[in-house]
C-alpha cells in the first residue's frame, strides 16, 4: 500500500488537474486518497500546503540531480545535455504535477511562492553560469547571451506538460536527445 502522504498528494494532483484548485474540497481529496482528514492533516496543514508540495517535491528532486550533474565536472556540452535530459525526463514523468502547479501557482501565499521562485532561480543561475563560462572560454557561441539561452531552454521545458503525451511517438529520452542536440547546435562556436 502506498504511504498515506503519497496517496494524499496523488489524489490532490488528480483532483486539481480535473476540477481545479478552487473546485476541489479537502473532503474530496481524503475520499479519493482513502484516508481520514486527520491523516491528511498529519502531513499537510491545508490545500495550499498540498499545492506547494506538489511542485516543491519535483523542484527539490531536480535541484539534487543538478548538484549531482555539476559535481561530475563534465565538459560544458555534456553538462548542458545532462541538465536538459534530466529536466525533460523528470518533468515528463511528473507532467500532471507540473501542469497543476503552472495553472494554480498563483494560489500560493507570498512566502511559499517566494520559496518556489528561489529554488527555480537557483536552478536557472547554475545553468546560466555553465553557459556563460563556456561562452567566455570560446566553447559556446555568444550569439545569444547566457541569460537568453537559459530563458529559452527553461521556457520550452516549462511548457512540456502542455504538449507532451506519454503515449506519443517519442520517449522522454528521445525528446531530451533532440532538444539538447538542437540547443548545442545553436551554441556551437562559429568557425571561419
Amino acid at each position: 500500500m502506498t504511504p498515506v502522504r503519497d496517496r494524499v498528494l496523488a489524489a490532490a494532483v488528480e483532483l486539481f488537474a480535473s476540477k481545479g484548485f478552487d473546485g476541489t474540497s479537502v473532503q474530496e481529496i481524503v475520499r479519493r486518497a482513502r484516508v481520514t482528514k486527520g491523516a491528511m492533516y498529519h502531513y499537510f496543514t491545508s490545500k495550499d500546503d498540498l499545492l506547494f508540495e506538489i511542485y516543491h517535491s519535483l523542484i527539490s528532486a531536480q535541484l539534487a540531480d543538478l548538484d549531482e550533474i555539476l559535481s561530475r565536472r563534465m565538459s560544458p556540452a555534456d553538462t548542458v545535455h545532462a541538465v536538459i535530459a534530466n529536466l525533460i525526463e523528470t518533468t515528463a514523468a511528473r507532467a500532471a504535477e507540473a501542469a497543476v502547479f503552472a495553472r494554480e501557482m498563483h494560489r500560493l501565499d507570498d512566502e511559499r511562492l517566494a520559496a518556489i521562485r528561489a529554488d527555480r532561480r537557483r536552478y536557472h543561475e547554475a545553468f546560466r553560469a555553465v553557459v556563460a563560462q563556456a561562452q567566455a572560454q570560446g566553447a559556446f557561441s555568444a550569439v545569444a547571451s547566457a541569460e537568453t539561452v537559459t530563458l529559452m531552454v527553461f521556457g520550452m521545458i516549462n511548457q512540456l506538460p502542455r504538449w507532451y503525451r506519454p503515449d506519443g511517438p517519442k520517449t522522454p529520452a528521445q525528446l531530451a536527445d533532440e532538444v539538447s542536440a538542437f540547443v548545442l547546435a545553436a551554441l556551437r562556436p562559429v568557425t571561419r
